[in-house]
């Protein structure tokens, strides 16, 4: 509903339009005013109520009561009533702080800023001074959801899924130890990006993908079409004791970025170009071809580790070769997978490290879900990508 001109200029009059937004200027008056306005309204509506009933109650004055609101600090008048039985819905007896307050702090945690960040930030802009113990029980609030989310239903079929990890340091036991935090990110057969759940481990091996694929079979998933891994240990034996069906492929871009740690600086450029024969060949003949030739030629020759690399991992590449090219291209173009690792590292970055799993789990599920409500559409690339999808694996796919 609009507010009408005649009004507005009321409200106006005699006043510095520049001051309008200030702190105690006129938008802090009308939140004041409003929210007192609010508070009156539904103390009449209590003692309406309880004179229905029977109960002889009645107002008791009004009490002063500081409260945090999204952009300030401000004293309200909070009505009372005799009987002491009326609980304000709009800020309750006991709350010190609007909602929206809250969802300002925990939108600047998602976004990486430290404690010290938001303090600094709330102080500069809206002359609110709060405790690092207030920031922390914010956001520790977001626990509950996180063990929400972690357990929540899944599809039935997901046509890819990206599993990767990055290194954090967390306080355990006293000491700083090395973690490695798992992300299961998964396309929808319309395209769309959901991430399945992330997962606090200080070594990786068979038991442990055994636990995860588990869960996630547990939680509704009945298949996983293609996988796709970055050299994780254990993790096709306890995929494939899951799902048998799903085709396991190690990540292109991460053995090149890989291959890229053996090569010199000015190399990089025309190392990468050389590799290109290899996972761009028509099958699995001609890139092991491709891959032997790269090996007896001069970057082989300078850099032996690579081709060493390669082969390694040359199980877990072949089944690249066998995808038609939409599909190929899809899995290649990990932009999803690499944008959320970009924010994840930067929010890390400023940390140093965590006091506690938990913490960990707090800030990389707020950071994630920042990043998952950015997803628009699915990638150009998807729509053909999905008809070869169909071709491939039939039923499965038409099924999902």
């Amino acid at each position: 509903m609009a507010i009408e001109k005649e009004l507005l200029d009321q409200l106006l009059a005699g006043r510095d339009p520049k001051d309008v937004f200030n702190k105690d200027g006129l938008v802090d008056e009308l939140k004041k005013a409003l929210s007192e306005r609010i508070l009156n309204t539904e103390l009449d509506e209590h003692l309406d109520g309880e004179a229905v009933d029977g109960k002889g109650n009645r107002r008791n004055g009004y009490s002063k009561k500081s409260v945090l609101t999204g952009s300030s600090k401000m004293t309200l008048s909070v009505p009372r009533d005799r009987a002491g039985t009326f609980d304000p819905k709009l800020i309750a007896k006991y709350q010190r702080r609007f909602p929206d307050f809250d969802d300002k702090i925990i939108s600047m945690y998602a976004r990486g800023m430290t404690v010290r960040e938001i303090r600094g930030h709330l102080e500069e802009l809206y002359g609110i001074e709060v405790s690092p113990d207030l920031i922390s029980a914010v956001t520790d609030a977001v626990l509950d959801e996180v063990a929400e989310w972690q357990n929540r239903p899944l599809d039935l079929c997901y046509p890819l899924v990206f599993f990767d990890a990055i290194r954090v340091k967390v306080r355990d036991e006293g000491f700083v130890r090395n973690k490695a935090i798992y992300i299961a990110l998964g396309v929808l057969p319309d395209g769309t990006k959901e991430i399945l759940g992330i997962w606090i481990e200080q070594t990786e091996g068979a038991k442990f993908w055994l636990r995860v694929v588990n869960e996630l079979k547990t939680r509704g998933a009945q298949d996983i079409l293609i996988a796709v891994v970055d050299g994780l240990k254990g993790f096709p034996e306890a995929i494939n004791a899951v799902f048998p069906q799903t085709v396991v492929q190690t990540c292109i871009v991460h053995l090149i970025r890989h291959s890229m740690d053996f090569a010199s600086w000015k190399d990089r450029k025309s190392v990468a170009q050389a590799l290109r024969t290899v996972y761009r060949a028509t099958d699995a003949a001609a890139g092991q071809a491709a891959l032997d030739t790269f090996a007896q030629g001069p970057w082989g020759a300078k850099y032996p580790a690579i081709a060493q690399s390669w082969r390694r991992n040359w199980e877990l590449v072949m089944p690249f070769f066998a995808f038609p090219e939409g599909v190929r291209r899809i899995i290649y173009t990990t932009n999803a997978i690499e944008a959320l690792n970009s924010k994840l590292r930067r929010a890390v970055r400023t940390r140093g490290h965590f006091p506690s799993d938990d913490a960990a789990a707090k800030l990389l599920y707020l950071v994630l879900n920042h990043a998952a409500a950015e997803w628009k559409r699915p990638p150009r690339e998807w729509a053909e990508a999905k008809t070869q999808f169909a071709v491939m694996f039939k039923e499965r796919f038409v099924n999902a």
